[in-house]
């Protein structure tokens, strides 16, 4: 029985080992500055998702990790954007055909952020295009200006978060694995933060980090996830810095 599961254990790493992932990355617009009080941005509601990671490395969503989570980062967010040199205002949840256009913009933030991090930042999978110095140029196009529409705001911020714990079967998958040699993750924390020119639609700055620290659970842990994901935030001051890990 114990040499059966072993076996299973092996196998099931074979096929769901994830490779490591990668180290924390930025990355900003050629020329880009945002001095201290020079703009208004706009902190759009954050996408964030939390859950467990199941032995054969499924996401599994948990609505009571998230609501925790969302409360946490938001509390020190709301803390955490006094210090970024500019005035920041929290978008409002809009409702009926707006409600519909923002939710595309944030998936379509998303969309862009991963291929920023795996055709950018990834020297291996870099593009021709992003290989020669100051290539970072990316856009969600001027369309994105409607979700500020009446705001008077030169930018948004959008930030992403996703959480998976190690269930207790990953954990233990992950023991069987080092026994064999094999590396499988038993956890994912993964986030990043983008600001968008409102005027041109063009990301201007993205910090990245595939294995973030911080359980977004408590209250700790979400300050210093959002030190992490604010890291470097064009303009902020010194309040702003991470703490160390």
């Amino acid at each position: 029985m114990r040499h059966g599961l072993f076996a299973a254990a092996l196998a099931a790493c074979l096929l769901a080992g994830v490779p490591a992932g990668a180290q924390e990355k930025s990355g900003s617009k050629p020329g880009f500055t945002l001095p201290p009080g020079s703009a208004k941005i706009l902190l759009i509601r954050p996408s964030i998702t939390v859950g467990a990671q199941s032995t054969g490395g499924m996401f599994e969503p948990n609505a009571d990790w998230t609501a925790q989570a969302r409360d946490n980062l938001g509390a020190a967010l709301a803390v955490a954007q006094q210090g970024l040199g500019n005035a920041v205002i929290v978008a409002e949840e809009p409702i009926g055909p707006a409600a519909t256009t923002l939710a595309g913009y944030r998936a379509l933030f998303s969309v862009l952020a991963d291929s920023v991090i795996r055709y950018q930042f990834f020297p291996g999978n870099r593009l021709p295009t992003k290989k020669r110095k100051g290539a970072f140029k990316w856009t969600m196009g001027p369309g994105v200006a409607e979700i500020a529409k009446g705001t008077g705001c030169d930018y948004a911020l959008f930030i992403f978060d996703e959480d998976q714990y190690g269930s207790t079967g990953r954990k233990l998958l992950q023991v069987f694995a080092a026994m064999a040699y094999v590396t499988v993750k038993s956890g994912e924390h993964r986030g990043y933060a983008g600001l968008v020119d409102l005027r041109s639609g063009d990301l201007v700055w993205l910090n990245a980090d595939q294995q973030m620290g911080g359980d977004v659970r408590t209250a700790e842990g979400a300050q210093k996830r959002v030190r992490q994901l604010l890291e470097n935030f064009p303009g902020s001051t010194p309040t702003a810095a991470p703490a160390a890990r």
